[in-house]
């Protein structure tokens, strides 16, 4: 034994710098990891440990520290170290040794069988990795002689004891499979081995569960080998046996967990479908467990009713195709779907007192799509028997949905709450789902319901009832297009008639009439009935988020017919708002209503309404920047700066926004004379610039004016051109003072609108010219505390390129450090900003030939550039940016071919450039493939991500798997 040993560290002896890896240090470590009340000294020896496990001497330490004297805590360790050596360093392991290693396993496991069972799972995983490093060639028949050396009557062990051994290993078996980084081509072979060897172990699994004798732990401990077994995809006859004794187990409460996890795994393989005949023998046994079902939804047991909706739903979601498909069997098929429902209408709220309804939801997606999958024919007899099933459905899915009394759901914990929210919304996207089985017929069945409700005199209705209705007619309205239905003004004409009495029943009122918004543009006689709600409801606080966001639709859908009610909009929103009623949020998003609202006026309305609305905030403001800068009132500039630019984001006179909806849109001239906002902007600009002068140095209150002016740029496009050349002064004022990203972002969307534009080349090149200037002495001070500065400027250098070349031909710009600046920031650690690097790049190179100086700049550094794509390549940048720097090495291929093929071959010559992993051979055919692809840019990006496996050590993998 200490021969082998000595064997198997010597060859693990180049692993690990020889650390004094004894077993008394790694005693006094575990000591120090689980007893050190200091937690630095705890993550010390933890990472001691780690390092201990991957030792070569880690072959020395483990067996001793099993020994029977030990803590299990120190065997625990041990173990775990002997499964860390043979599952990574196979390779590692001389092959004359793996008998020997293989019985010391087979001597430990049997010692432990009556010891900790935390060391024992430990021992088998360690056997089971063995196992599979060695099948099936080393190996062949592994599974059957694990079950013959623990069916050995001479053991010390009890027969108990050797079962439970022998079951543990089993069942760790598959599970050490699943997660093990064996090869692909090795995980096929043994996983083909393993399927022939479950004639070893089924056999004893139906033995052992049949067997009035077996003890109740080893008839669970059975079960959960199965369970594992069948995650191999055993074909699914093979398991009948085995299905039908944990169907009977399903009695015993003490297996009822281990049988419905057995069940619901074995049915739940994806190659169970192509076993028809044993499918429908399972049917039957899942009805058979209906009475059992109901008796615990009786008794309230949750765990049982859980569990046997969970069978139920894996077999109707896995194989409704292949059972649907069996005409014969129709009914049988029914009554399962049947049961599938009593799981979904299951009494109690979910999640207080029932979970099981939410794991039926997918089975009714599932259904429908193999439904409506089918010819004609076959389909039509299918709709017959399942459209009044779907109907049923709905009526259940409402039920499910209708809230507690006010007294209970004031019980509910938040959390509780919130689960029931997301509950609600799995049941609306049913719901809206099911349309398409049903279509119109099932808006007019609700409409129907909530007409007889709301207008029976018979008895009292709930509130919960009549928002459950409105719920699903809100589900199906904001995605459906319900502009056709005929029942949409009848709904119309019962909402004014529900008496609110109820938060949740006014926001759902509110979300219908939202929804109802596209229906209400073309039927804006109807507006009036259902806009006074909304105004009202404005006042709530409670209905902040409902009331608000109705009314921006609105807003955005029916501003041409909202000018005759656009005065007490205002008014009620200018109410809200002074009061302070909403959040920041919601008070932004009644700005944009209000944008919308406004652009349908005409101008001198527009001004009206914009002067009583803004005035407060104009006020507000100028007092503020008379004050000195604190906390507080810097929160106040940047919500009054988000309002204004939350109502230039969607006032927009011009309507250039709805030309794609075509011709047939009723469009208001363009009016002559200066655009509103712009009006407005000229006004406050003063203003704007004296906040600004005392909060030059705060990047919120910096980028809260920016914004304003980037959303009014972005709405207004030409119309704004009056304000360009104040704009880009006071920019360059800005950025010259202190300079921050928000500003070259701005810089940024003017060149984009209006560079090309000869009036307004002049101050856009001055702006472009000084934040250059400015940014490249940023560079000289040292970039790296600004990666936001640095990804904007590249951004703003790219699109210079590609809207206005033209900024690159002046004199005064520094091509030479610009590019030497964005050489640096490929080497940033930030993703953002190397990724807008390289995005300047590819549109700077195509331009060597039109543009002089940037011709020379790449002449003269364009190597350095190439050598620092190449550092990324080898490993220095993320491997998700390779694309990236594959675009780089397309267009310097592409527009600057002579001198890349002059520069990567002397490049690439110095020994361990970029990685010291590759071979000169590599290196040559990486530059000869890279300078042959001219064309393809795909190409190149495959043999970039080829090269940085190559430089990273990689290649061929299990990391580049998913690569």
């Amino acid at each position: 034994m200490e021969r082998r040993e000595e064997q198997l560290g010597a060859a693990g002896a180049g692993a690990a710098p020889a650390l004094d890896f004894t077993v008394e240090n790694v005693e006094k470590a575990l000591h120090q990891l689980y007893y050190d009340p200091n937690i630095e000294n705890k993550n010390l020896a933890q990472k001691w440990l780690m390092q201990a496990q991957v030792s070569p001497q880690a072959w020395h330490f483990s067996w001793q520290l099993l020994q029977p004297d030990k803590v299990p805590e120190i065997q625990y360790f041990g173990a775990s170290a002997l499964h860390i050596k043979i599952s990574r360093y196979w390779s590692d392991i001389p092959t004359d040794q793996y008998e020997s290693l293989k019985a010391q396993l087979f001597t430990q496991i049997t010692r432990f069988a009556s010891g900790s069972k935390i060391v024992l799972t430990r021992l088998c995983v360690a056997l089971a990795s063995l196992a599979l490093s060695m099948m099936p060639d080393a190996w062949p028949c592994a599974v059957a002689d694990m079950v013959r050396l623990f069916q050995a009557e001479d053991s010390p062990v009890d027969s108990q004891g050797r079962c439970l051994a022998l079951l543990e290993l089993l069942t760790v078996l598959p599970e050490e499979f699943q997660t093990s980084r064996l090869p692909q081509y090795r995980k096929g072979l043994v996983r083909t081995s393993l399927a022939v060897e479950c004639g070893a172990v089924f056999p004893l699994l139906e033995q052992l569960l049949q067997q009035p004798s077996s003890p109740s732990c080893v008839r669970q401990k059975v079960l959960k080998c199965f369970s594992s077994w069948v995650q191999l995809e055993v074909p699914l006859q093979d398991c009948e046996a085995l299905i039908q004794a944990a169907f009977a187990a399903l009695q015993d409460s003490e297996l009822f967990d281990s049988s419905v996890e057995a069940i619901v795994n074995a049915i739940s393989q994806p190659d169970a479908q192509r076993y028809v005949n044993t499918l429908l023998k399972l049917i039957p046994l899942v009805l058979g467990l209906q009475e059992q079902l109901r008796q615990a939804v009786q008794n309230g047991d949750m765990e049982t009713s859980h569990g046997i909706c969970r069978i139920a739903v894996a077999l109707g979601e896995n194989h409704s195709r292949a059972l649907l498909d069996q005409v014969e069997h129709w009914q049988s098929f029914l009554a399962l779907v049947n049961m599938i429902m009593f799981c979904t209408g299951i009494p109690g709220h979910y999640p207080v007192n029932e979970t099981t309804s939410s794991l039926t939801l997918t089975f009714w997606y599932t259904l429908q799509d193999d439904i409506l999958s089918f010819e004609a024919e076959k389909q039509a007899v299918y709709q017959q028997v399942y459209r009044p099933v779907y109907f049923q459905l709905v009526d259940v899915l409402l039920h499910k949905a209708q809230f507690p009394s006010d007294e209970e759901y004031g019980f509910w914990s938040s959390d509780e709450k919130e689960q029931f929210r997301i509950y609600r919304v799995d049941i609306s996207d049913t719901l809206m789902y099911v349309y398409e089985m049903l279509g119109a017929e099932l808006l007019s069945s609700l409409y129907d319901k909530l007409g007889r409700l709301l207008t029976s005199s018979e008895e009292p209705y709930s509130w919960q009832h009549t928002e459950a209705l409105l719920y699903g007619f809100q589900s199906i309205a904001e995605t459906i297009d319900v502009n056709y239905s005929d029942v949409v003004p009848g709904l119309i004409g019962l909402i004014p008639r529900i008496s609110i009495s109820n938060v949740q029943l006014a926001d759902t009122v509110m979300f219908t009439i939202g929804a109802l918004s596209e229906w209400l543009a073309d039927h804006p006689v109807m507006i009036n009935s259902v806009l006074p709600l909304v105004l009202h409801a404005l006042g709530n606080p409670e209905l902040s988020v409902s009331s608000v966001s109705t009314l921006k639709k609105i807003c955005r859908e029916c501003k041409y017919d909202l000018p005759p009610y656009a005065a007490n909009i205002v008014a009620v929103s200018q109410d809200v708002l002074m009061k302070q009623i909403h959040k920041t949020s919601q008070c932004m998003w009644l700005m944009q209503a209000l944008g919308f609202l406004l652009s349908a006026l005409q101008v001198e309305e527009i001004l009206k309404n914009l002067h009583s609305l803004i005035s407060p905030y104009i006020q507000q403001l100028e007092k503020l920047a008379e004050e000195i800068p604190n906390p507080s009132n810097k929160l106040a500039i940047v919500h009054i700066l988000g309002l204004l630019s939350n109502l230039f984001t969607t006032l927009d006179v011009s309507h250039h926004d709805d030309d794609h909806e075509g011709p047939e849109l009723r469009k208001l001239p363009v009016p002559q004379g200066p655009n509103p906002v712009v009006v407005v902007l000229q006004q406050v600009f003063q203003l704007i610039q004296k906040v600004l002068s005392k909060w030059l140095s705060d990047a919120q209150v910096v980028e809260a004016v920016c914004a304003i002016f980037e959303k009014s740029v972005k709405t207004l496009l030409d119309d704004f051109a009056p304000m360009v050349p104040q704009l880009c002064e006071m920019l360059g004022r800005m950025y010259s003072t202190v300079p921050q990203a928000s500003a070259l972002d701005l810089t940024r969307q003017l060149v984009h609108i209006f560079a090309h534009e000869p009036a307004h080349f002049p101050p856009i090149e001055a702006l472009f010219l000084l934040v250059t200037s400015v940014t490249l002495s940023l560079f000289q001070q040292g970039p790296r505390d600004h990666p936001d500065i640095v990804d904007s400027f590249m951004q703003l250098l790219a699109q210079a390129l590609k809207r206005k070349p033209d900024l690159f031909l002046c004199e005064r710009l520094d091509v030479k450090a610009v590019f030497q600046c964005a050489v640096l920031a490929l080497k940033f650690p930030e993703a953002p900003t190397v990724k807008a690097s390289c995005g300047f790049f590819t549109e700077l190179l195509p331009r060597c030939g039109e543009i002089e100086s940037v011709g020379k700049v790449v002449q003269e550094d364009g190597r350095m550039l190439l050598i620092a794509v190449l550092e990324a390549i080898g490993g220095q940048a993320s491997r998700s940016l390779m694309d990236c720097f594959a675009d780089i090495l397309f267009a310097l291929n592409k527009h600057c071919f002579s001198l890349l093929s002059m520069w990567i071959k002397e490049a690439l010559q110095p020994p361990g450039f970029p990685s010291a992993r590759l071979s000169p051979e590599q290196k040559d055919t990486f530059s000869q493939q890279i300078l042959r692809e001219r064309v393809n840019k795909r190409r190149v990006k495959e043999m970039v991500k080829e090269f940085t496996l190559l430089c990273r050590g990689l290649h061929g993998t299990d990391y580049t798997a998913d690569y």
